[in-house]
């Protein structure tokens, strides 16, 4: 994600750019064989159930994109182990432009608030920059890769640069009225979404096919192969190498020189010479290569002058929330498979008036409504034509909502190299050491109450709540964390615009550089952080300072 975009702008700025990438080459647009496939012409039907998916995936396979269509996107979990002290749930992409090929394309702006969180009630070191940082290149990037939603002008979730929204069903349409009648402040939006509902450049308007985990040849919607990686590659400046597993950051006198990579498929060393270095291997990815980079300047890992790099890992806790059926409006139908939902912006501890008196922070929720279709048979008695016919008539509508809950930032929540094993390319490997605290586990409470309590407004019946807290952090696919930003060297690894505090000509523009989590996903404020970024190394190499 933020990969994509710092090759883009250091190319587009006139720069020679060597990219490095662990994963496999996938071209766009044929690259993506399972797109617009069915389950008949799958061999296991497209579930979970391959042979291969047992003994190959035991820990991708439990991430919500995983599937028989696809697994070819994701690492094999021998091919990058790691260790875990509590449980964590690595999920790692294995195909260049990484978890823009599988992510959900949700995409909000951070507010004010959440840049002045750490502050304000203590937890975590305060982010050296603020929203009016931020907001131009929110803007660059929200332009550049199409993000379909609607201006609300809600203070904590600030309005972009839209194309035309999607259209909620009619379900829907009936649950916002009546959730915000019911709880005024409370507000149901649609989804704000990296997926086009508008001609972009070469890029077509969505079509409303659905799985866009598979990927979209279209390019309608946002991943590194559909926009950044041909935009780069336009410029003539641009140098890729696959299958490239970055070992550590080469350093001397005060300086990054360049990366020693291991060449995956003959198991060879190499090294790789640059002016400048942007890491943006994933948050644990980042900063496993960083603790991996000892030298006598740097005998814990390079940069780490603070001790604090491979601590405060953050992630967002989920998997909570209800749902229920409506049993109106079956009448009503909608077109396609919208690859989008609604979300409900947090409304807990905005000011004095909605303060939580269980928890800090807050949390948002994602959601919608649907009928169900043909695959409700799997759960009803019948055979023969007349039950095949009844399964051409659209079921019940069922609506739910699940919550995305923000962490607070943890010293005890880390990740370091493993003393002893290694990768199959002999890398140390990570060991996670990342939990939930008090605060998150009295905020699920919360979360699954507050979403019962506005399906039942919404007119639902036999609603349930749940709470998948089994599921391990990680899961949610947000991980964040290790090597923050913040305004001292002596409590951070980066500062305000990126530059690790002690070796100015690198950069981690990341998940990594996060000092917090906020409530929303955070994939859109990686970008216009790397934009950022990138910018202002562009200007420090022209004028000499790196």
């Amino acid at each position: 994600m933020s990969g994509g975009w710092a090759m883009r702008m250091l190319c587009e700025a006139g720069l020679k750019t060597l990219v490095l990438e662990r994963g496999k080459m996938v071209e766009h647009p044929g690259g993506y064989p399972t797109e617009h496939k069915q389950p008949w012409e799958m061999p296991w039907r497209g579930g979970r159930v391959h042979p291969e998916t047992l003994t190959d995936y035991p820990v991708q396979r439990r991430t919500y994109v995983f599937s028989e269509y696809t697994r070819h996107f994701l690492v094999r979990d021998a091919e990058a182990p790691y260790h875990q002290s509590r449980p964590f749930d690595w999920i790692q992409p294995d195909v260049v432009g990484g978890k823009s090929v599988l992510w959900a394309r949700q995409t909000y702006r951070w507010s004010p608030m959440d840049f002045t969180a750490n502050r304000d009630d203590g937890h975590g070191a305060d982010w050296p920059i603020r929203y009016e940082d931020i907001a131009p290149w929110y803007d660059l990037v929200e332009r550049t890769i199409g993000v379909s939603g609607s201006a609300e002008g809600i203070p904590h979730l600030p309005d972009g640069v839209f194309q035309k929204p999607m259209e909620m069903n009619a379900a829907e349409k009936v649950a916002r009225d009546r959730i915000e009648t019911s709880f005024p402040g409370r507000r149901v939006i649609i989804g704000r979404c990296a997926v086009l509902t508008e001609q972009l450049g070469d890029r077509a308007p969505c079509h409303y096919c659905g799985p866009c985990e598979r990927g979209c040849s279209t390019g309608s919607y946002y991943s590194t192969l559909t926009s950044a990686l041909p935009a780069a590659r336009k410029t003539g400046n641009l140098t890729l190498e696959s299958r490239r597993l970055v070992h550590s950051v080469l350093y001397a006198d005060g300086r990054a020189t360049g990366v020693r990579a291991i060449n995956m498929e003959t198991g060879d060393a190499e090294e790789y010479r640059a002016r400048v270095v942007f890491m943006c291997a994933s948050a644990p990815g980042t900063v496993r290569i960083l603790l991996n980079s000892r030298s006598p300047e740097f005998p814990d890992g390079l940069a780490n002058s603070s001790g604090v790099l491979g601590r405060y890992i953050l992630h967002h806790h989920a998997r909570v929330g209800a749902s229920g059926r409506m049993e109106e409006l079956l009448d009503r139908y909608y077109r396609g498979n919208r690859p989008n939902g609604l979300y409900i912006p947090r409304f807990r501890n905005l000011g004095a008036a909605t303060s939580h008196p269980g928890f800090v922070r807050g949390y948002g929720m994602q959601g919608g409504a649907s009928r169900a279709g043909w695959g409700r048979g799997r759960q009803m008695s019948g055979f023969g034509a007349s039950f095949k016919e009844s399964l051409r008539t659209p079921g019940e509508w069922r609506i739910g909502f699940q919550a995305f809950g923000e962490v607070l930032p943890s010293r005890q929540n880390r990740v370091s190299l493993h003393p002893e094993d290694t990768d199959p390319w002999g890398m140390p490997v990570l060991s996670f050491d990342v939990g939930r605290s008090g605060n998150a586990q009295a905020m699920r409470r919360d979360m699954a109450e507050s979403a019962a309590e506005m399906l039942e407004a919404a007119g639902a019946v036999d609603i349930s709540t749940y709470d998948n807290g089994h599921i391990p952090p990680g899961n949610e696919n947000h991980e964040m964390g290790g090597a923050r930003m913040g305004r001292s060297p002596e409590t951070s690894v980066l500062n305000a615009w990126n530059q690790c505090h002690d070796v100015p000509n690198l950069f981690v523009t990341d998940g990594a550089c996060m000092a917090s989590s906020a409530c929303q996903n955070p994939s859109l404020t990686y970008m216009a952080l790397t934009a950022r970024a990138a910018t202002h190394a562009v200007k420090l190499m022209k004028d000499g300072t790196i």
